[in-house]
C-alpha cells in the first residue's frame, strides 16, 4: 500500500498525499517514511524547481492515526518513552528538511519553494506539514483547518505548537492551540493558519504559480532570521512575561490542573520560546512525550478517538442492508423536536414535523429558521444553505403526511398514555417498512412496544437537550426490537453525524442511571452538612462542566421530583430508603417555586435575565453547612462513584454490551470527567483492587450504595482491567 506518490509538472514535482484504502488520509509510520523518501528525491532533483503538496481525496488530512503512537509504545519494550520522542524527532526533522528545503546554513539562499495545496478539511499533522511549508493555498468553502489534539488528550507535537506560537504570538495562537477550533478557510487566513484562499478549481495551479515566481527571501522562515524575535515578546521581556502569566492563568482556570496536555503545550511554548528553533523543537517533543506517557492521555485517545470513532462506524451495527433514512417523521414540535428537525435538515434529509395544531407545527419549523438566521449572521452558513434546509422541514398537523416516512421519532410529552395514543394513530398510515422510535429518557421501552403492532420494529432512540450542540444518541433496544430497527437507528444517528450508544431496556436506560446518581449524591450531601460550594467546586476540579446542583437547576427541580414521584411508585418496597432526605429537599424546593433555572431560582439565584448571580443562601436556613466540612477527595470520590458504580452494574446488567459505549457515553452524553476517559477508564486507572477498597470504605461511611459489585469485586482479586477484559474483538487499545 501507498500514501504518497511524486509526478512532475515540468519544473515542479507534486508530492500527492492519497492512502490507499481509507476515505481520509491518515498519517501512519508508514506514510511518514515514504513523504520523508520523497521530500529527500525532490530537494536532490536537479530538474525541480520547487515543491506542491497536496491531496488527492477531497479533504487534505484527518491527522496522526494515534493507534500508531499506541503501537509505538507498546513495541518498545521497556523504553517506551524513547521510542516516542525518537519517532516524534523523526517527524520533526523530516518536517525541517522541508521547511529549509536545500537553503544554504549560512547565506539562507538557493532553497527550492515549498507551497501546500489544502482541498478541503485539514486537522492534525496534516496542518502542521501545511505550517513547514512556505506557502499555503486552501480551496474556498472546502471544510475546516486546525490543531484539533488538545480535545483528544495531545497537543500539536509534530511542530504545530513551535511553529504557530512563534509565527503569531502566544496570545494569538491560545485559541488554536489551547481549545482546538477548526476555522472554516477565511478565518484561518485571519489567524495565519494559511495564506490564500482561492477558488476549488484554481487551487493546483495557483499553488504552482507561487512556486514558478517565488525568490529566496519567500521561503526563508522568520525565525530561521538573525533579527527574529517572537511575536508579543518573549518570556523575559516585559510585554511577553505578563502574556505568559496571563496564559498560564487561562489555562488552569479552563483546565482545573487536570488535563496534562494544556499544561504541556504551554510549558512547550514558554521554554521553547527562550531558545533556537531546533533546540525549542526538541522541548517540544520532549513535552509530547511526555503527555503520551501520562495515563489520562491514554484513556482520553482511547475513548475520544479509538473507541468514538469505532463507534461511529457502526462497531456494534448488525448485519442488515443501507438503513439511511429518505423521509423522517418528527411526533411533536416543541424544543426536543424541534431539534431533531433541525439536525436532520441540516444532513439533507427531508422531514414531515407534525404537532396537534399547524400553527404548534410551524413555530417548532420556526426554531430551524432562527437557528439558520444566526448562523447567516456569523457566517457559518449562507443564505442558500438556510433556505434549502428550511425547505426540508414540512410542518403539519395531518398524521397522513406521514404515509411515506420510513423512520418516524416520536418526541410528545413524556406520559405512556399519550405515546401510546400517538403511537397508535401513526401506525396506521404507515408503511410496513417503517420504524417507530420513541424518545424517552425514562419510559421503559419495552412497555412503551405494547402500543405497537409491530414490536420488532419499535425501538428507543434519546437524544439529549439541546439536540443541535449534543453529540450523544443513545439508543435503546425493547425487548423484541429486532436488528433491523437497531440498524436503522445507527444509519439514522450515522447520518446526522452524531455518535450512537445502543444499550439494552431496563430503567433510565445506561446515561440517566448514571446522571441521577450523581445529582442525588450532590442534593444529599447539601442535606448532611456539606457546603454547596465545596460540592459543585469539587465536581469542577474533576473537569465536570457542570457541579450536581447546577445541574439539577438546569434539568428543573420539578423534573427531580416527577422522577422520583415516579420511581418509588414503581419499584415499591424495594425504593431505596436512604433517598429520603434527598426527596424532601427537591419537595421542599419545589413547594417554595424554585423550580431551577427556568423559573429563575433554584439551588442558585439568578438575576432578571436568567445570568445565575451565586448559589442561594437560603439553603443554608434548612441545611446549614457543619462546622466540621469533609476533605476534598471524599467529596469527590463520592461523586465519582456514585456514577461508576452504576455503568459497572449496568454492564453486570446486560443493559451495556460493550464498555466503550459506557465509557464514550458518560463524557459526551454529561460530560463525565473527560481527562479520565470514562467511568471504565477512570476505574482501570485507579486500578480495581484500590477501587474495590474504596467501595468498602465509602459504603461503611455512607451506605450501600456504595457497595462493590461483584464484578469489580472479582475483578480486583484477579488484577484485571476493563480494557482488557473487556476490549471488542479487533478493537484497538490505547
Amino acid at each position: 500500500m501507498t500514501d504518497f506518490r511524486m509526478e512532475k509538472d515540468g519544473d515542479i514535482a507534486i508530492l500527492t498525499w492519497d492512502a490507499e484504502g481509507r476515505s481520509m488520509n491518515v498519517m501512519t509510520r508508514e506514510a511518514f517514511a515514504e513523504l520523508d523518501a520523497l521530500i529527500d528525491a525532490a530537494l536532490s532533483d536537479d530538474s525541480v524547481k520547487g515543491i506542491v503538496l497536496t491531496s488527492g481525496k477531497t479533504d487534505f488530512a484527518g491527522g496522526m492515526d494515534l493507534a500508531t503512537l499506541a503501537s509505538i509504545r507498546d513495541e518498545a519494550g521497556d523504553a517506551p518513552a524513547q521510542a516516542l520522542f525518537d519517532f516524534t524527532m523523526a517527524g520533526h526533522m523530516a518536517l525541517r528538511k522541508l521547511e529549509r528545503a536545500g537553503l544554504d546554513p549560512k547565506t539562507n539562499k538557493g532553497g527550492k519553494p515549498v507551497a501546500c495545496a489544502i482541498p478541503g478539511t485539514c486537522a492534525g499533522i496534516g496542518t502542521e506539514i501545511a505550517l513547514a511549508c512556505h506557502r499555503r493555498f486552501m480551496a474556498e468553502g472546502r471544510g475546516r483547518i486546525g490543531l484539533p489534539e488538545i480535545k483528544v488528550g495531545l497537543f500539536p507535537g509534530g511542530g504545530g505548537t513551535t511553529r504557530y506560537s512563534r509565527m503569531v504570538g502566544a496570545l494569538q495562537a491560545a485559541p488554536v492551540l489551547l481549545e482546538g477550533r477548526m476555522l472554516d478557510p477565511r478565518a484561518a487566513k485571519s489567524a495565519q493558519l494559511i495564506d490564500e484562499v482561492v477558488p476549488a478549481e484554481e487551487l493546483l495551479d495557483r499553488a504552482k504559480d507561487w512556486v514558478r515566481t517565488a525568490t529566496d527571501a519567500d521561503i526563508v522562515k522568520p525565525w530561521d532570521k538573525k533579527d527574529w524575535k517572537m511575536p508579543g515578546g518573549a518570556p523575559y521581556h516585559p510585554a511577553g512575561f505578563m502574556t505568559f502569566v496571563g496564559a498560564s492563568a487561562m489555562v488552569n482556570h479552563q483546565t482545573q490542573g487536570v488535563y496534562p496536555a494544556a499544561k504541556a503545550l504551554l510549558s512547550a511554548i514558554y521554554e521553547g520560546a527562550q531558545v533556537p528553533f531546533d533546540t525549542a523543537l526538541k522541548i517540544e517533543a520532549r513535552w509530547f512525550t511526555s503527555v503520551l506517557m501520562d495515563p489520562t492521555s491514554s484513556a482520553m485517545i482511547r475513548t475520544l478517538f479509538l473507541g468514538k470513532q469505532a463507534l461511529e462506524k457502526g462497531a456494534n451495527r448488525p448485519e442488515a442492508p443501507d438503513q439511511s433514512v429518505q423521509r423522517l417523521g418528527v411526533l411533536g414540535a416543541g424544543m426536543m423536536g424541534a431539534g431533531i428537525a433541525l439536525v436532520a435538515a441540516q444532513a439533507g434529509i427531508d422531514v414531515a414535523l407534525l404537532d396537534q395544531s399547524r400553527e404548534a407545527a410551524e413555530k417548532g419549523r420556526a426554531y430551524t429558521a432562527d437557528y439558520a438566521e444566526k448562523g447567516i449572521k456569523r457566517g457559518k452558513t449562507t443564505p442558500e444553505k438556510a433556505e434549502a434546509m428550511l425547505a426540508r422541514i414540512h410542518a403539519t398537523d395531518d398524521v397522513a403526511d406521514l404515509a411515506d416516512c420510513d423512520l418516524i421519532v416520536e418526541a410528545v410529552f413524556e406520559d405512556p398514555t399519550v405515546k401510546a395514543e400517538i403511537t397508535a394513530r401513526v401506525e396506521a398510515v404507515l408503511g410496513e417498512e417503517a420504524i417507530f422510535a420513541t424518545n424517552t429518557s425514562t419510559l421503559p421501552i419495552t412497555d412503551l412496544a405494547k402500543a405497537s403492532k409491530r414490536p420488532d420494529r419499535f425501538i428507543g432512540i434519546h437524544f439529549f437537550s439541546p439536540v443541535e450542540k449534543m453529540m450523544l444518541v443513545e439508543i435503546i433496544k425493547g425487548r423484541e426490537t429486532g436488528d433491523r430497527a437497531v440498524a436503522k437507528a445507527l444509519d439514522f444517528v450515522r447520518q446526522i453525524r452524531k455518535t450512537p450508544i445502543v444499550v439494552n431496556d431496563a430503567r433510565f436506560f445506561y446515561a440517566n442511571r448514571c446522571i441521577i446518581p450523581y445529582l442525588n449524591e450532590g442534593a444529599r450531601m447539601v442535606t448532611e452538612g456539606v457546603a454547596p460550594a465545596l460540592i459543585e467546586n469539587a465536581a469542577k476540579l474533576l473537569g465536570f462542566p457542570l457541579g450536581p446542583l447546577q445541574l439539577i437547576d438546569e434539568t428543573s427541580i420539578d423534573l427531580a421530583v416527577k422522577i422520583s414521584k415516579a420511581t418509588k411508585a414503581a419499584m415499591g418496597d424495594a425504593y431505596p430508603a436512604d433517598m429520603a432526605p434527598v426527596d424532601e429537599l427537591m419537595t421542599w424546593l419545589a413547594g417554595e417555586g424554585r423550580m431551577g433555572r427556568k423559573a429563575g431560582a433554584g439551588f442558585y439565584a439568578y438575576d432578571d435575565k436568567g445570568k445565575r448571580t451565586g448559589l442561594w443562601h437560603g439553603l443554608a436556613d434548612r441545611h446549614a453547612p457543619a462546622a466540621t466540612q469533609p476533605e476534598l477527595t471524599e467529596v469527590q470520590h463520592r461523586l465519582m462513584f456514585a456514577q461508576v458504580l452504576e455503568a459497572v452494574r449496568a454492564l453486570e446488567d446486560g443493559v451495556l454490551m460493550d464498555i466503550r459505549e459506557g465509557d464514550v457515553g458518560a463524557i459526551l452524553g454529561w460530560g463525565f470527567a473527560p481527562w479520565s476517559g470514562g467511568p471504565f477508564s477512570w476505574l482501570d486507572l485507579l486500578g480495581a483492587p484500590y477501587a474495590a477498597a474504596r467501595c468498602d470504605e465509602l459504603a461503611a461511611r455512607h451506605g450501600d450504595r456504595f457497595a462493590c459489585p461483584a464484578l469489580l469485586r472479582e475483578m480486583a482479586e484477579r488484577g484485571e482491567r476493563f480494557d482488557r477484559r473487556f476490549t471488542a474483538p479487533g478493537a484497538d487499545a490505547a
